[in-house]
């Protein structure tokens, strides 16, 4: 676990590994989520992956609920007008 300062103004300075290891060494934009019980950042990329992740979990087994899915219908729907 490292340690990680927020100034009176609300500036956090993260250590120089994280921002290395997350891609983040010359700055850049995080996402910020309240779960109620913990404050998570999360890099544009992680965020993507996490809401990709949660579809799959969500959709899993599940006929027609892929993307794939979804256009074929509109297609058909498309030709059939």
């Amino acid at each position: 676990m490292l340690k990680a300062k927020v100034t009176a103004s609300g500036r956090i300075s993260l250590p120089a590994e994280l921002r290395r290891r997350h891609g983040l060494a010359r700055g850049g934009e995080v996402l910020v989520e309240d779960t109620g019980e913990a404050i998570v950042l999360r890099t544009l990329n992680q965020a993507v992956a996490h809401a990709q992740a949660i579809s799959r979990r969500l959709t899993a087994g599940k006929s027609g609920a892929s993307v794939d899915d979804f256009l074929a219908e509109r297609a058909r729907e498309a030709e059939a007008d």
